[in-house]
């Protein structure tokens, strides 16, 4: 008789259970998405019955949404934690901005994030991180009014968030497209495209932040 390849079923608090689920969970989420989230096949990889998968989120939706709330906590935690200076003249923008493109492509955050935007249930959760966009738009604002070096006075609080709105956008959909895209654009299987790109767009949107 075979011998299962399931992990053995061992002892756990239940604040253990709930994170390896969480993790076995945000694993598969994040790879293929959210039809990856079979609680049968999560509770073997974990080694953990299906009735304690549904103990701890009450359904399929619930884990998912457990997923999906603990993946953009995340995501939040790793920006602000580039953000958290003090002086915000200290804060280089074009690395901001590269971190984020690293974020979101390395990690494959963009996937959750796009089911975060297309689903009506992901784009209730999607609302708790407008504050952060928001906190976000005023650092660069600020930064921007300190070192604005352009003919005119410095350009509206609005035109920042624009730019915020604008990056965001661009940050995502280079995550889950851009591969193809500039495969479309004649650049072939040039490894160092997307390197390249994150560069240019990075010191475009700098350049329109400081007036030069």
């Amino acid at each position: 008789m075979p011998r299962s390849t399931s992990p053995a079923r061992r002892r756990r608090t239940a604040e253990e259970a709930r994170r390896e689920i969480l993790d076995v969970a945000e694993a598969r989420f994040l790879a293929e998405g959210p039809g990856a989230l079979r609680l049968q096949e999560i509770a073997a990889e974990v080694g953990v019955s299906h009735p304690t998968i549904l103990h701890h989120f009450g359904s399929r939706e619930g884990l998912v949404r457990a997923v999906a709330a603990r993946s953009l906590e995340a995501l939040q935690t790793d920006l602000v934690a580039t953000l958290d200076e003090r002086d915000v003249a200290r804060i280089d923008l074009a690395a901001l901005i590269k971190r984020v493109f690293s974020t979101l492509g390395e990690q494959n955050q963009a996937r959750m994030l796009a089911w975060l935007a297309l689903s009506t249930e992901g784009r209730a959760m999607a609302s708790e991180a407008g504050p952060f966009l928001r906190v976000l738009s005023m650092i660069v604002h600020a930064r921007r009014t300190r070192d604005w070096k352009g003919p005119g006075p410095v350009p509206s609080f609005e035109d920042s968030r624009f730019v915020v709105m604008l990056a965001t956008t661009a940050l995502i959909g280079d995550a889950l497209i851009g591969q193809a895209v500039r495969a479309s654009g004649g650049f072939g299987d040039d490894p160092d495209s997307a390197r390249r790109f994150h560069d240019w767009f990075a010191d475009l949107l700098v350049g329109h932040l400081s007036g030069e």
